[in-house]
């Protein structure tokens, strides 16, 4: 390299990568129209068959024009950087980037990008690592820039927007998606380890060191608190679903999925962040999101490990049938290992004490030789392998309680039995001997392993789950289903009824939907009602966001027939009355003569809902104005006979109400439920800063049982989610202390994306286990064939 100018060669490193993707492009192109014929042509609903043939059609007519697209995209960020794509640099520390909506397509493309980044990346990320020490070295910085065109979400950017701009589809994209990110995944790679090649026959760092590198990250994101490091995650690349940024551009961070640094203000303390605070609404509009493993990169574990024992055993991913035996002599050695662990284990439980890790994997280690000399093939050898590494990292994991460790042990024979006769069970999370696994240590990993008492109703639930799983043996995937559906079923009464911490808050959690299910059915009925009838518009609002509620709560409390309920609605009816324009001095005269009993109606109304003296004020404040106005604006009367109608609709309100089930709500008709908050109840309704579509929709996929670490009211300490209600619009959390805080679903995505609300698991346990079985592999893969 003496002789060679070190910037000469960095274009030309630059070059070769987007040579290397501008040729693997056409064949690139055509397997994914090909992915796509071959949906179209899979049996399917006809509403998806039809979704399938259109996309295929459309994928065919616009194939050539997302190459090309891709191609000059591509050309323009090798001549001009970031400035020859849509990827505009960002606003410099200081500087202020001018306000503006962002479209929901915007916002999707983002998305779909930043999954593809990770996707790449999560192949691709020795390979970069490599890269960007050796370009780092030739260039003389400490990091590549943010878009830098070797950053794979530059290239997840050019591949998105090309997409959209050829008139293709996202939902396309998203049918399309698995597909996608495997091929662009394949793509980089070859593209990344093309420059490493070149640039190493060139004696730019023969032997990469990465050490420096990662010392400069944390330095860095250990002193920088402004400008795009405030929104960025760990490795330098922003988190995977902000809707601002682009994630995967970042080294190292293979499957690191949707976890983000911290960044942002990060030095509030205590406060609520629910109040309004101005700390509060800083803090939640700085801070990067600690997002958990999405689906996509826990799958991508799965593809790594597939392919890792798929280059030491060919036929590893041969296709199977579904549900074939084991050989003979593994079935009876899996036989004999089962009811010999099973009599060690019971032996070590009636001793008394904890059994602990050591003496639970010594009977399956003393175990796995055996099996493996009684297995027939190489591949029924590397699975009881992988099922023994996966087992050993999950029984050392040290924040499941002893006493339900021993019924995990137990799942081992049970679980190699399914590995060996359905090979989907290392290719797909979705697995029902997975889930299961997963949702139970979910339930019982809390920060304190102590948080299981001895009995507890969810210890014998696992138990119960165990010994049904152990006596079908033969079963397989339909048993361990069976069982995933009953421990669902199992979570929801478990928190409702027997959970003694979460059993009042649960209640509560449950009128609190109760009531604001039928306010909004009473809102939606009213507008109804109101829609072509002049009413002043502060008198519209009370009856809305005031009155609907009144009636939801007096009809919950005492009927919706009763003498009391009939008052509120009467007391709905003069008011429209009242607030109609009265044209004759007699007419005004009743107006101010029927005035006062029906505020005190009003007030009596409010009060028995649950208003504080304070609301009411404030309220009724706001209703005399808008009657005043109504009183003396020239606007037309509403007629007798439709005051009559009107009144007579009211009486009849029941009836007429939408069939909860088929509401359509938006936010506009969501409550602001404050006003529901007691001593025993926390109610969180606001939570600063806009969440993005994605934490929305993590917001609905977290799962009751799960741990979470809130901060909230100064307060930081482990709550479990313990109940979800209808379409997901409340969650409720519950401490060990008996501390129960409701959620609405806009608040609670805040909450996620400011890292208010963390979970206790980055991502599922046998993710988790998977990874240190391929670390071991990695290492010593013989162990596959031994």
């Amino acid at each position: 390299m003496a002789n060679v100018d070190p910037s000469s060669l960095a274009a030309q490193a630059r070059r070769l990568y987007t040579e290397q993707l501008v040729k693997g492009l056409p064949g690139l192109v055509n397997g994914i129209v090909e992915a796509a014929n071959v949906l179209r042509d899979k049996p399917a609903e006809s509403a998806v068959a039809f979704r399938r043939r259109e996309m295929a059609l459309e994928l065919h007519r616009g194939a050539a024009s997302w190459h090309q697209a891709m191609v000059g995209a591509l050309r323009n960020a090798l001549l001009y950087g970031a400035s020859g794509t849509r990827a505009a640099s960002l606003p410099a520390a200081g500087q202020r980037e001018p306000l503006s909506l962002v479209d929901d397509d915007t916002i999707e493309r983002e998305i779909l990008g930043s999954r593809l980044a990770l996707a790449m990346m999560d192949r691709a990320s020795w390979e970069f690592a490599d890269v960007r020490a050796r370009m780092a070295s030739l260039e003389g910085r400490e990091e590549l820039e943010a878009h830098d065109m070797l950053r794979a979400h530059v290239l997840a950017r050019i591949v998105v927007d090309a997409w959209s701009r050829c008139g293709l589809q996202l939902s396309s994209w998203r049918e399309l998606q698995s597909s996608l990110h495997e091929a662009f995944a394949d793509l980089v790679e070859l593209a990344y380890h093309e420059v490493n090649r070149a640039l190493a026959a060139q004696g730019v760092l023969p032997e990469v060191d990465l050490r420096p590198m990662i010392r400069r990250q944390q330095e860095s994101a250990a002193t920088t608190d402004t400008g795009y490091s405030s929104i960025t995650g760990a490795h330098g690349a922003p988190p995977a679903a902000f809707a601002g940024g682009w994630g995967g551009g970042g080294g190292g961070s293979a499957g690191r999925g949707r976890t983000g640094g911290s960044g942002g203000s990060g030095g509030h303390t205590g406060g609520s962040a629910s109040g309004g605070g101005i700390g509060d609404e800083t803090r939640l509009m700085t801070r990067a999101p600690a997002m958990h493993q999405g689906p996509e990169q826990a799958q991508a574990v799965l593809s790594r490990l597939t392919r890792l024992v798929s280059r030491h055993l060919p036929g590893f991913t041969a296709t199977r049938p579904v549900g074939a035996a084991a050989s003979p002599n593994l079935r009876q050695a899996m036989a004999v290992a089962e009811q010999s662990i099973r009599a060690k284990l019971e032996a070590a439980t009636v001793q008394g004490g904890a059994v602990t890790a050591p003496a639970l994997l010594e009977p399956l280690q003393q175990h796995k030789q055996a099996l493996k000399k009684a297995a027939a093939t190489p591949v029924e050898r590397a699975t009881i392998e992988i099922v023994a590494l996966l087992f050993q990292s999950i029984l050392t994991e040290e924040r499941l309680p002893p006493s339900v460790r021993v019924w995990f042990a137990r799942l081992q024979m049970p679980v190699l039995r399914v590995a060996v006769s359905e090979p989907d069970f290392f290719a797909t999370i979705d697995h029902p001997a997975r889930r299961l696994i997963d949702r139970m240590g979910a339930c019982v990993m809390g920060f304190d392993s102590t948080v299981l008492a001895a009995g507890d109703a969810l210890e014998q639930e696992i138990k119960r789950i165990v010994q049904v799983v152990e006596a079908y043996p033969d079963t397989g995937r339909r048993v361990f289903q069976t069982v995933l559906i009953e421990f669902e079923k199992f979570l929801e009464r478990y928190f409702k009824d027997t959970h003694a911490v979460s059993r009042k808050g649960v209640s509560l959690a449950q009128q609190v939907e109760q009531r604001e299910e039928k306010a909004i059915q009473y809102t939606i009925e009213l507008r109804r009602m109101l829609e072509n009838v002049p009413v002043q518009e502060g008198v519209r609002q009370f009856l809305f966001q005031v009155w609907a509620d009144v009636l939801a709560m007096t009809a919950l409390k005492t009927g919706a027939h009763s003498e009391q309920t009939k008052t509120m609605k009467r007391a709905a009816a003069d008011l429209i009355w009242s607030a109609g324009a009265k044209v004759t001095r007699d007419e005004r005269a009743e107006v101010i003569r029927r005035l006062p009993p029906l505020l005190k109606t009003l007030r009596d109304g409010m009060a028995f809902a649950g208003y504080t003296p304070q609301r009411q004020d404030e309220r009724i404040a706001e209703l005399n104005n808008a009657l005043a106005a109504a009183f003396t604006a020239k606007a037309a009367a509403i007629p007798t006979a439709r005051l009559d109608e009107l009144k007579e609709r009211l009486e009849g309100l029941e009836e007429m109400l939408p069939e909860a089930a088929n509401l359509q709500i938006d936010e506009s008709l969501v409550l602001d439920l404050s006003g529901y908050e007691s001593s025993e109840l926390e109610v969180v309704t606001a939570g600063g800063s806009m969440p993005t579509a994605a934490m929305m929709a993590w917001a609905l996929e977290l799962q009751v049982g799960s741990w979470f670490m809130l901060d909230y009211r100064g307060r930081v300490e482990p709550v479990q989610l313990a109940w979800r209600g209808l379409r997901g619009r409340l969650s409720l959390f519950v401490s060990q202390s008996g501390r129960c805080v409701l959620f609405q679903r806009q608040p609670l995505a805040a909450f996620l994306q400011a890292g208010l609300l963390q979970p206790a698991q980055d991502e599922s346990l046998t993710v988790r286990a998977t990874r240190t079985a391929l670390a071991k592999l990695d290492v010593d893969p013989a162990r596959l064939l031994n």
